[in-house]
């Protein structure tokens, strides 16, 4: 590695394809392809990979209602297959959950105790995903909040103040937003396709009571590509960013807005993933001491999702690996456009946009 080169943190589990549903997207095979990348490319040499703990109900309880976890736990040992129409079990799925919320605590303890390891950004590549799962509700694949989870531990554990949640996955995290609505001390910034799953991530819903205003939806139509996305983070996400000042950055990282998505209909390429990283790198260098945590959401197209993860971990690492050669600079269409306009207009009261 060269002096600017940076050792990531990779948090991974065999356990994580045990959760796992043959016809099903989101099942063992996410993890698989990327693994598989990850040695073809040969990143795990400047990665340093590092073994999840279980969460404990406890940690949970900071998100979840104490009957709902029980009900989970239960529901796996009684061998139902589905919770709802989109969101299965196995017997096994209760304890690889907890697995999943403790790659995201493991990941937080490693970019802030700074320990052997010494690490300041770190990948948790973690099933089952969270973002969707409400405080008594599993939805949308997920069971528990992993994310969440970790952003009340920072509080916690910590103390801080003021952390930031930028979810990249292209179904909003109704989830995390419920979790921290009427709560100042945690940003939480949505781009998600609009009309989609959950159905929820309006522009007007900006947060309530002493959380207003810390709550940024950022919806945008099926088609919307790199440089519309790269509009939105210029003209929003990154002034946002730079007002509020976070602690701690985390990011909800779903790949499911690449343009081969078979559960969307949006337009993004690697090269626009890659744009993103580095936004949000830099953000984390300005405001965070370089502390970035990431944690897998979506993505179900399967060699598309891997070849993203590759870019943005070689992005983050500043590798100097060989990137992809889509032209994500051109012309912004007019009615994504007038959504972000109808963002700012509203994120105005409260941002300096």
């Amino acid at each position: 590695m060269t002096r600017q080169e940076e050792k990531i943190g990779i948090i991974y589990h065999p356990d994580y394809l045990i959760h796992s549903h043959v016809q099903h997207p989101e099942r063992k095979e996410r993890l698989e392809y990327i693994n598989a990348a990850l040695q073809e490319n040969i990143i795990l040499e400047k990665v340093v990979r590092i073994d999840p703990f279980p969460a404990a109900v406890e940690d949970l309880t900071l998100v979840h209602d104490r009957n709902y976890i029980k009900s989970i736990e239960d529901a796996c040992q009684s061998g139902r297959g589905f919770l709802d129409m989109d969101t299965y079990i196995v017997p096994d799925s209760y304890r690889v959950a907890l697995l999943s919320v403790g790659g995201a605590l493991t990941g937080l303890k490693v970019i802030l105790d700074q320990g052997k390891e010494n690490l300041n950004k770190v990948f948790v590549f973690n099933r089952p995903p969270g973002h969707h799962a409400e405080n008594n509700r599993a939805m949308g694949f997920c069971l528990f909040n992993n994310i969440a989870v970790a952003a009340a531990a920072a509080k916690r554990d910590y103390g801080f103040k003021k952390i930031a949640i930028v979810d990249w996955d292209v179904h909003h995290g109704n989830g995390t937003q419920h979790s921290f609505e009427e709560d100042p001390e945690v940003l939480f910034i949505s781009t998600h396709q609009s009309p989609a799953f959950p159905g929820t991530g309006r522009v007007e819903d900006t947060g309530r009571g002493r959380g207003q205003g810390f709550n940024v939806n950022i919806p945008l139509p099926p088609g919307t590509g790199d440089s519309e996305y790269k509009q939105a983070f210029e003209r929003i996400i990154i002034p946002i960013l730079d007002q509020y000042k976070p602690e701690l950055l985390l990011i909800s990282a779903g790949q499911d807005a690449y343009h081969r998505d078979p559960l969307a209909g949006m337009a993004m390429t690697e090269a626009g993933y890659s744009y993103m990283a580095e936004q949000l790198a830099e953000a984390a260098g300005r405001w965070c001491k370089g502390k970035l945590l990431l944690c897998l959401e979506g993505g179900y197209h399967l060699q598309g999702q891997a070849g993203i993860i590759v870019q943005v971990l070689n992005t983050l690492g500043k590798w100097g690996l060989e990137k992809p050669g889509q032209n994500q600079d051109g012309e912004p269409a007019g009615h994504i456009m007038n959504r972000l306009e109808q963002v700012i207009q509203i994120q105005k009261t409260f941002w300096d946009l």
